[in-house]
This record gives structure tokens, sequence and C-alpha cells, in this order.
């Protein structure tokens, strides 16, 4: 789980930012939080990010993929590190590092993972474990010297690792690369739990709906229906796999590395369109996403996924992660940037209900999003402490405020009503009325 993020002097954040998931004292909901009992933890299921066009909910969402990509991807040696730090205070402030801080729940321990970052460098490093009353820094990276923990001095792997590291790529990248399995678990959750949806993202996992065999394949039909899309159920149209409409290099690429039993997705953005490609038996099997609508007699008619609407491709976008998120035992943390777009208010508000339905004690998945909606701001669905505001100052830098945090916002309050009214910010400052007038002079 996510316990906590910073960042600072990233994009609009030119000051430090904290986007905290720790439960405040509130009663409201409480039978959803998460509770970690042997390190006396509350820790949130979800949050929702809102603010005014160009408030930082995006550069929030950037900072998050950033962090991710340096640490599963890494870097080219002689490279440049792809870091935007803020750009409209003044030239010494613009050439600092950017710096990110993660707070991670990984099964019943705490780490807390921190890097700072120009274009050309990993300025510093620092990984500590905190499980139970101890906590330990396993490693400090600074000035391009390390310094391990006791317990790890004596591991030669990790100085070779270390020795081997670039200037300009991650100690926990390149150990994790080397085979060194010490800090496996913090990359892995950045790799294989964070998963992070951009508002134009048509990638999810939409193999389940071609595989009848797959556990939630019965469930996520059942939902498509339920959510009023029209569609009676999804599935797979078999084409050859000469006949997928991508360019031949790609296909050689399939047919050189696609090992037996390996799926591969495929989108085609201009027909948007998905494709699946499996390689059973030493033959490569491809697969189209169509969907299925009932006929006025009972009968099945089949659609392209182009035919349908943005809204309803949203949906089956955006299902999988849903239903991950509502499975027994999940871990995921799934971000959604603008998770409210192209569907209706009613359509996002039940699958949000939905997934809290399935939350206690016991849940260890999330799901933060940034959103306009204001109709989801309300103490009936969300508690004020999962409630953000991203706003935007005069000189153009972002910070970030939890409704907890406001001494006057009462459980019973209609804070939807004051935040249309200004009374928390991040709302836009709109000046048009006043512009159209001149623009009648």
């Amino acid at each position: 789980m996510l316990i906590r993020f910073s960042v600072e002097n990233w994009m609009s954040f030119q000051t430090k930012a904290t986007f905290s998931l720790i439960a405040s004292r509130e009663r409201q909901h409480g039978e959803r939080i998460s509770k970690v009992g042997k390190l006396k933890l509350r820790i949130l299921p979800i949050a929702a990010m809102y603010g005014g066009n160009a408030s930082g909910k995006t550069n929030f969402f950037q900072a998050l993929h950033f962090a991710k990509d340096l640490i599963i991807r890494g870097t080219q040696p002689n490279s440049l590190i792809g870091v935007d730090t803020f750009r409209l205070g003044n030239t010494q402030k613009i050439e600092q590092p950017a710096h990110f801080e993660f707070e991670l729940l990984i099964d019943e321990a705490v780490y807390e993972f921190s890097f700072s970052v120009n274009r050309k460098t990993i300025l510093e490093e620092k990984l500590v474990h905190i499980s139970g009353n101890s906590e330990k820094t396993l490693y400090h990276r600074v000035s391009g010297k390390p310094n391990f923990d006791i317990s790890l001095k004596d591991d030669q792997s990790l100085h070779f690792a270390f020795n081997g590291t670039r200037d300009n790529q991650l100690f926990l990248t390149n150990s994790v690369s080397q085979k060194i399995d010490t800090f496996r678990p913090v990359c892995n959750w950045f790799e294989n739990t964070l998963k992070l949806i951009a508002p134009d993202s048509r990638f999810g996992p939409f193999e389940q709906f071609l595989d009848e065999g797959h556990p939630l394949y019965a469930t996520m039909n059942k939902r498509l229906s339920q959510l009023d899309t029209g569609i009676s159920h999804l599935g797979g149209e078999e084409i050859p796999f000469e006949n997928l409409p991508f360019h031949e290099s790609i296909k050689m690429k399939l047919r050189e590395e696609l090992t037996e039993d390996m799926t591969v997705r495929l989108l085609a953005d201009k027909m948007n369109e998905r494709f699946v490609v499996t390689r059973k038996n030493g033959e490569l099997i491809s697969k189209k996403l169509v969907t299925y609508h009932l006929n006025s007699d009972g009968s099945e008619i089949k659609f392209d996924m182009r035919q349908e609407s943005d809204g309803s491709q949203r949906v089956i976008d955006l299902l999988p992660a849903f239903l991950e998120l509502s499975k027994d035992q999940s871990k995921k943390v799934f971000v959604i940037d603008e998770v409210d777009r192209s569907l209706h208010t009613l359509l996002i508000k039940c699958l949000l209900e939905d997934y809290l339905a399935t939350c206690s004690h016991n849940n260890r998945s999330q799901l933060l999003f940034t959103t306009h909606n204001v109709l989801l701001m309300n103490q009936d669905l969300l508690r004020r402490d999962e409630m953000w505001i991203a706003e935007r100052n005069e000189q153009g830098v972002s910070s970030l405020l939890s409704l907890s945090e406001y001494k006057d916002v009462r459980y019973d309050k209609d804070i939807r009503k004051s935040y249309l009214q200004g009374r928390f910010g991040g709302i836009p400052r709109i000046l048009l009325q006043s512009t159209f007038a001149e623009g009648n002079d």
C-alpha cells in the first residue's frame, strides 16, 4: 500500500508537497480502514484529488509515472534523465534537483525510499526498512558514495553492484538487474503493485474478456450489462496473424520474440481496436476484442470496438482495474487520472461504491484518482481525509491539502457547496466575463 508520497521541485510543485494516506482520527467509514496492528498503522483505501485545470493534479500523476519509470526501466548509458523541474522560479531553483519520497507498506513491513535527481545525476538515494519497533537504513547513497547498514556491509555483491551503478542510474534498479534480491520487494512494488492509468489509456488488461476460463470473465461481462453499456458481453474474434493492422516490423518482432504460451496486447490507435497474440504449439494465434449486443429477437449482433461509444470503451478499460481492486487478498494500488472521463456521474459512483463495499480492516488494495466531478464530493461516499485539493497560486506553484486539515469542515457539512464557493481553493479563477465584456466595447 502507499502510505505517503512527497514531491519537490517537480513541474508545478516547487516546494515540497506531501500526499498522505494515513487515516485521521475521524470515525466515519472506519470499518473500511486498513489496519496493520504490529505497526499501529491505519491506512485509507481510497483518495480523491480535486482542483481546477492546471492546478497540479496531472503533474502529481506524472511524478508517480516518472518515478516508476526511472525505477523499473532505468536509463541508458550517457543519456540524460527526463526530470522536469519547476520553471517559473529563479534560475538557481530551476537548477536544483527534483526530490521524491515514498513510504510503502509491503507485506507487514514499511519501506521509505527517496531520491534526488537532476538531468545528469542521481545526487542522493536512500532506502529505510521499518519493522515493528526497529528501523534501519539499508543504504544511503550520497555524493557518489554508499553507506550500507551494518548487516549488509560485508555483502560483497552489493559493493560490486554499487561500483557498477552509473551516475544516471538508481542503485535500487541496478542491484535488482544484477539479480540481487535484497531490495527486490521495493522494486517489485513499483513494477507489479503500482498501476497508473492515464485519461487516454487504452491499454488495460482486456485479454481477460477473451478468456472464458479467467476467474473474472463472467463477472466482468455481467457488470458490463449492469452498467447500461448496451453490451451483453465481449469476446474474441480469431483473425489470421498476417491480417493484423500493424507494420511488418512489429509482426517480425512478434515472430522472433513471442515464446510458447506467452501473450501480448496490441492496440491499433487509429482504429481504436484491441488485439492479443499468443503462441500455442509453435503457432501465433491472434484475436480481436469485439462486443456483442442483443437484437430485438434475442439474437446477438457483433460490433467492432470502434463502433462503441467513448464511454463504453472507457468502462471496458477501467472495469478490470475495479474488479482487480475488489478481489479478495488484492494488493494492487491503482492511480487513475481523470477517473470520470466520458463516464456518467452515477456510473462512476456505482463503481466506487462497489469497491468500497469490499474494503475492510484486512484490505490491502488502494484506489487513488483525480477528478472534477463534485457530485462525488460527498461525505456519505468519502471521508474528509480521503478528499484532497490541488491548488495553484499566482506564482504558478502547486500545493496539496486534505479536507481533514480544514477545521470548519464538519462531518455533516455540505462540502460540495463550500468547495464550489471557493472556500477550500482548488477552483479556477475565471475571468471570462470581464474578458468578453471588454471585447464588446
